[in-house]
């Protein structure tokens, strides 16, 4: 009878130590992340439902506690200080699991196509000589790994690390040049979580339901024509990377992308602006959101780049949005991957320092068109945000072309004047539009006194030929 209860007690033993053992968190969750400063962030995770999880942080020796519920997982919230560390947190179901080395500082998602993923090993000359002297214990990487879901995922295989002479040559060197510069103004830590595709168009990037629900959006998506290499169908990487992340929070996202909706570019403003929206939607957090506009490039006899640029413009009327101009950060308009990548790092993070972080004395919006009026067979154009005028790089003023009524285009000839512009030629008698650095490889050579160079604008909304253009 005895060894009957004994071996009774040994079962009810045994059958009690799965609940433990199962206890399980998300990759990202993990020893040496960075957590969001300031904020309420989440920890959760899996386990055996029915078990208790504690949860201990070092920062504020706080005790916090759950009941992993029916579908085996848990979630609860914990309020983090402000910038420092390391701290260490203790998770505990029966056995515990300990997240050391943890950071407090602000965290970004760097994501888009190519141009974000580039890194060292794509021949970036910049990134040299910083190799050496990469280490920043205050710099924390997380890089995805490339996947596609038919459905939203809860975790992704990937791990923290820190900013090194290794691990920074297969980061994104546009996300490490941000993160470093933020990093070096702010002295506190960066955390950086890359989740970036080459090729892929802004579509895949949103959740499946925001497109197909959207008939306009639905009916260009379906103009993607497929590809070998990289996704095209709504929705199957915001299910594998970017779903895995929404419940860590974060302070923003960068982006870099464009390129892969050239073939659909007319609904390019709605879409991307829909996936800003689902991602703060599903974040429930307004975040700011700064992005590039794409380069010139020489696409063909068509204007597909400029209509992009142009739909990447307009979105900045958006809220908590801002754009990076680089028509100037180009040597060669037949190299779809401008090698360039540090300074557009540093000017995205102009605009977090500057908005996100309220640091004076930054200037780092790109001169944008105003208005324009004609004025004795001339154009007069205005323009904001070049606060002390604007220059010239050569004598010459190029990238403008002016037109009347007719839809006549012909080169025009400018002159500054402090903020205006003004632009003529003896071709037009009666000038009615203007266009500056409209066409996939017409570069502009105006600037703000700052250095940063006017974004391309048109001020027609005639439809442009995209099959005969020359410019």
């Amino acid at each position: 009878m005895k060894q009957i209860i004994i071996a009774c007690l040994i079962i009810l033993l045994v059958a009690c130590l799965p609940a433990a053992a199962q206890l399980r968190l998300p990759s990202i969750l993990a020893p040496g992340m960075v957590l969001q400063q300031n904020d309420s962030v989440a920890l959760w995770g899996w386990g055996g439902p029915g078990a208790k999880v504690t949860v201990n942080t070092s920062w504020d020796n706080h005790e916090y506690s759950t009941i992993v519920n029916s579908g085996a997982a848990w979630k609860l919230k914990v309020k983090t200080p402000a910038a420092g560390g390391p701290y260490t947190i203790n998770i505990k179901n029966g056995n515990t699991i300990v997240l050391d080395n943890v950071l407090i500082g602000e965290v970004w998602v760097c994501s888009g196509q190519s141009n974000m993923e580039m890194n060292y090993n794509w021949g970036i000359k910049t990134m040299a000589p910083e190799i050496p002297t990469s280490y920043n214990n205050n710099i924390r990487f997380f890089q995805l790994p490339k996947a596609t879901a038919a459905y939203p995922q809860d975790d992704i295989r990937a791990e923290w690390t820190v900013c090194d002479s290794n691990t920074v040559k297969t980061f994104s060197t546009v996300g490490y040049f941000f993160g470093r510069k933020l990093q070096q103004r702010l002295n506190i830590p960066i955390g950086l979580i890359n989740a970036s595709w080459g090729g892929t168009p802004t579509e895949v990037w949103s959740p499946k339901e925001a497109i197909e629900n959207n008939e306009v959006l639905k009916t260009s998506a379906e103009k993607i024509q497929p590809y070998a290499g990289w996704p095209v169908k709504p929705g199957l990487t915001y299910n594998a990377m970017i779903a895995p992340l929404i419940n860590f929070s974060i302070a923003g996202a960068i982006w870099y992308q464009g390129e892969g909706n050239t073939g659909n570019h007319t609904t390019y403003q709605q879409a991307f602006t829909t996936m800003i929206e689902e991602w703060r939607k599903a974040w429930k957090k307004e975040f700011p959101f700064y992005f590039v506009q794409i380069a010139p490039f020489r696409y063909g006899n068509n204007n597909i780049g400029a209509l992009i640029q142009e739909q990447q413009s307009k979105a900045m009327s958006h809220p908590k949005v801002g754009m990076v101009v680089t028509t100037d950060l180009i040597d060669t308009i037949t190299d779809i991957h401008p090698k360039k990548k540090k300074e557009v790092g540093l000017r995205l993070a102009g605009w977090a320092l500057a908005e996100t972080y309220q640091q004076p004395g930054i200037l780092y919006k790109s001169p944008a068109y105003k208005n324009a009026e004609a004025k004795a067979g001339k154009m007069v154009i205005n323009f904001d945000n070049a606060p002390n005028g604007l220059i010239a790089k050569d004598k010459a003023i190029t990238g403008f072309y002016i037109s009347g009524a007719n839809e006549a285009w012909y080169p025009a000839e400018a002159k500054l004047e402090k903020d205006k512009i003004t632009v003529w030629s003896k071709e037009v008698k009666e000038p009615a539009f203007v266009r500056y650095g409209f066409g996939n490889t017409l570069i502009g050579n105006v600037f703000s006194k700052e250095g940063l160079p006017v974004i391309p604008f048109r001020t027609d909304n005639w439809v442009v030929d995209q099959s005969a253009v020359k410019w």
